[in-house]
């Protein structure tokens, strides 16, 4: 398949804006902000990921230049929003990509938010299992993704790693400028899912990820019944098993019409989601309990992509 020809008509994503992005100035007809030239802000292994995702030696991960949802929060925004990163061809990334893995063993092949960009990274992928690099290839998504993107992604994909972000469709609307996002994240974990199962490191013991899927929810201040619907939700539709990672890392990086949005979350607040999480009877969680820190000091974890390593203070021994 042709698949750089997606490019013509972008349907990449749900918001389906049908921008020609081979032509000139698309990037400012597109919701994402990209044209069709692939723009990479990062590469290089990451510590900060769950256990079975990051390992010892860190998950290979590959950042893009801008994003299909652009939530107002963001803590890549530098990235999603403004658009840090350099123009790159698929065999440039590849070579890359290669010397990651040489230098640093790296457990996966991590891409993050590669939605917009699918055409170059199924290509990439296709380079990947021809010259028989056999690491796990991961998506790493919004949770905001196409059905019809993701059927293509199943020959190519082991692990998915989505988030399920909202329960309320007013919130995702005000905060990432979508209405449908519960319903869509939704069937889009239900593809993920038929695709590949639940995670097997819980399944079958494993250190490592090989294949399956965890859904990530972060908790967001001053909007926990937001949280707690969206547990509801994923245990009536998955059941017990599903593997879970509760995150509760948010911190505020741009500024918020919403007073809550602009502070971490409080420990009360994660505390009712964790026991809600605990009620409903979730057995494969991994859980970011709130770390030790005030409004005006980011925690190690926050991205810094002006500079050679964005994720310093998050790198592992």
């Amino acid at each position: 398949m042709d698949y750089l020809s997606l490019y013509k008509k972008c349907e990449l994503c749900p918001r389906r804006c049908g921008v020609d992005r081979t032509a000139p100035g698309s990037e400012k007809k597109a919701f994402c902000g990209q044209d069709h030239r692939l723009r990479v802000s990062y590469i290089g292994p990451h510590h900060g990921e769950e256990p079975p995702i990051s390992g010892t030696k860190g998950s290979g991960t590959i950042f893009f230049s801008g994003c299909s949802l652009k939530c107002t929060y963001c803590q890549n925004h530098q990235i999603s929003r403004d658009g840090i990163g350099d123009i790159s061809t698929v065999e440039t990334l590849f070579e890359k990509t290669g010397e990651m893995i040489e230098a640093n063993a790296v457990h996966n092949i991590n891409f993050v938010t590669p939605d917009h960009f699918l055409p170059h990274v199924f290509n990439l992928i296709s380079l990947i299992k021809e010259n028989e690099i056999g690491l796990p290839i991961l998506f790493n998504t919004s949770g905001y993704q196409s059905i019809k993107m993701l059927k293509l992604s199943e020959r190519l994909v082991d692990i998915y790693l989505p988030d399920y972000k909202y329960s309320e469709n007013d919130l995702s609307m005000e905060l990432s400028g979508c209405r449908d996002y519960p319903q869509r994240a939704l069937n889009a974990i239900s593809e993920m899912i038929r695709q590949k199962g639940f995670l097997d490191s819980f399944e079958k013991n494993r250190e490592t990820a090989e294949k399956g899927v965890l859904v990530r929810h972060l908790i967001l201040p001053g909007k926990i019944e937001n949280s707690k619907k969206a547990l509801d939700l994923l245990f009536l539709e998955f059941g017990e098993d599903l593997p879970l990672s509760l995150m509760s890392q948010y911190h505020p990086v741009i500024n918020q019409e919403d007073g809550n949005m602009n502070r971490p979350i409080r420990t009360e607040e994660f505390d009712t989601v964790y026991s809600h999480a605990l009620d409903l009877g979730f057995r494969n969680m991994f859980v970011q309990f709130p770390g030790e820190y005030d409004d005006k000091t980011p925690p190690g974890f926050l991205p810094d992509f002006n500079i050679k390593s964005p994720f310093k203070g998050n790198q592992g021994s």
